[in-house]
């Protein structure tokens, strides 16, 4: 295992009234063990959470490439929605 090393961290007072709480209430045996579960949450959360960032940032890029914006017509789309309904019906 891992040494262990002791740190201190500042949490509001609803954060641990929650860390508390999953103690008490059996569900983690220490608030070590809350803080650590939520670590590694995080850590697996992560990645996901980059690989977000960055398509909405590829997203973005490509929105300003895509040159000046254009003002739509609303009924041509709305009719274009009508005749894809229709055509989808149809089959």
């Amino acid at each position: 295992m891992s040494e262990i090393q002791k740190i201190s961290i500042a949490l509001t007072r609803e954060q641990v009234a929650m860390i508390r709480e999953a103690v008490d209430s059996g569900a983690y045996a220490s608030t070590s063990e809350v803080i650590r579960e939520a670590l590694r949450g995080w850590k697996l959360r992560e990645p996901l959470r980059t690989a977000e960032v960055e398509r909405l940032r590829k997203a973005w890029e490509e929105g300003l490439a895509s040159g000046p914006a254009k003002p739509l017509d609303f009924e041509e789309i709305k009719q274009r929605g009508r005749e894809r309904l229709a055509s989808f019906r149809k089959g």
